[in-house]
């Protein structure tokens, strides 16, 4: 069912002629352009902990935002109220924040054919609460049955429908419904006074029938068991400047921070990036591209279209180390004179859309992992991270390692922890020397924030070698 056209649109008498009046209110002659954002949205929530529903919650919010843009200002107002008196107010507000002027007419666009990358069905509909909650108990009862050092299991299940309808003065009127799940599990192992824990999920663009009725809710719980094992192995690892190798997946999160953000058009805009001014230059290493493809069907970052209703693209950022373009929205395209990659997006109808990764990542390489890992005589293997942060304006990182290793003459060796990377993304990108044949995405449980605003996203990488880079440690 499409929420928007049968309870909002319907519901509230909303014809296209209402539609137009709203916006021709929003775009007075003197604004450049107007759009209205609609969303219906129902999400929910399970969280099981050691066998016991500690949280169940379920949501329903719906609203419009409307925007008037003239230059480099937008002027904004939203409501969760769809009564046409009510709209046409907030069109008004919205466009006196930018200018005021006398309306024009607007008239809207026939409904778009966008191409789909997913079913557009809601996953809420599929299975009954009751099997739900069941899974998570023989997702729970499955690990402690697995391992007895088990102490703790935390496991959740999380659904969103999100459907949309986008209408603005260039002629677009696009729906798009978009589905979202997610499972996420946490294991803590205790070995007599040491506890070490391991986390693992994923999720996409489907329903929940492709995570409860498959193995992958078992293979993440595996996996889980399986890095705080390895963790209650591991020691203190040491301090230094020295060769790192960063796994396949999940670690092109540090891709995502310290360079992806950097890439993201307003930052260039306003040359507040690292990667200002730079478009043609060599930005890395010859071994890299890069890429932000928003296109690959049911994945967690991908969008039929974005959210100012633009089709998502792959766009190609970085090519053999030289710099080919940002990512970009519709203001902020027209501003730096280019074309609009299908990089708008915004967290819900309350907020101003910006631009935003899709599913970000590099492309494979010519190495084999085996290759490179034997290349490395006293070295890091990074496999997987839990967190860090960024500085956009110099591209300064710090990220944190929740599972790492020793690489000792060509050998992975010994676990190790506390272990931080820390350098300059762009100076990073430069010295990576081999890039592997073995390219994965994420398992989807990427959420980026910015502004304030958090959207799902998707990472990931080839392993590779970087020559030298700091390394922050535990050892005394």
């Amino acid at each position: 069912m499409n929420y928007i056209q049968n309870l909002v649109l319907d519901n509230y008498d909303l014809t296209n002629e209402k539609l137009e009046n709203i916006l021709s209110a929003a775009c007075p002659k003197n604004i450049d352009f107007a759009d209205l954002y609609f969303q219906y949205t129902n999400s929910e929530g399970w969280q099981l902990e050691d066998g016991i529903v500690k949280s169940g919650s379920s949501n329903i919010d719906s609203g419009v935002g409307i925007r008037s843009v003239a230059g480099d200002k937008s002027g904004f107002a939203y409501s969760n109220n769809f009564n046409y008196e009510n709209l046409i107010s907030a069109a008004n507000t919205s466009k006196c924040i930018v200018k005021s002027g006398q309306s024009r007419a607007i008239q809207l666009g026939n409904s778009q054919n966008i191409r789909k990358l997913y079913n557009s069905v809601s996953p809420l509909d599929f299975k009954t609460d009751d099997i739900k909650v069941k899974f998570l108990k023989d997702i729970d009862k499955y690990v402690r049955d697995k391992d007895d050092r088990v102490e703790q299991v935390i496991v959740s299940l999380a659904g969103t429908y999100d459907s949309i309808l986008i209408l603005n003065t260039d002629g677009i009127k696009a729906f798009d419904d978009r589905p979202l799940v997610r499972f996420s599990i946490m294991v803590i192992l205790k070995v007599g006074d040491r506890r070490e824990r391991g986390s693992s999920g994923g999720g996409g663009r489907y329903s929940y029938d492709e995570i409860i009725d498959t193995k992958f809710a078992y293979e993440f719980a595996d996996e889980a068991i399986r890095q705080a094992a390895v963790n209650l192995q591991a020691e203190d690892g040491k301090a230094g400047s020295m060769t790192v190798v960063l796994g396949p997946g999940w670690p092109g999160v540090l891709l995502h921070e310290a360079i992806g953000h950097g890439l993201e058009g307003d930052f260039n805009r306003k040359k507040t990036s690292a990667f200002s001014d730079l478009i043609g230059k060599q930005v890395a290493s010859s071994q890299c591209t890069i890429v932000d493809d928003g296109t690959i069907s049911k994945r967690r970052g991908s969008l039929s279209v974005d959210d100012e209703g633009c089709e998502t693209k792959c766009n190609t950022l970085i090519e053999n180390g030289i710099l080919k373009g940002y990512m970009q929205d519709k203001i902020n395209a027209k501003l730096m004179n280019v074309s609009p990659t299908g990089n708008g997006r915004r967290e819900s109808y309350a907020c101003l859309p910006m631009p935003r990764m899709t599913n970000t990542f590099m492309l494979p390489g010519e190495f084999n992992p085996n290759e490179i890992i034997e290349s490395v005589k006293d070295g890091i293997y990074a496999v997987n991270f839990s967190g860090g942060q960024v500085d956009i304006t110099n591209g300064q990182f710090v990220f944190t390692a929740s599972e790492a290793y020793l690489i000792e003459n060509g050998k992975v060796t010994k676990p190790i922890k506390g272990m931080t990377l820390i350098g300059n993304g762009p100076e990073v990108l430069k010295k990576v020397s081999m890039v592997g044949n073995d390219l994965k995405l994420d398992d989807g449980v990427g959420t980026c924030g910015k502004d304030g605003q958090s959207v799902p996203v998707g990472v990931g990488q080839p392993t590779l070698k970087i020559d030298e880079i700091t390394v922050g440690g535990t050892q005394v």
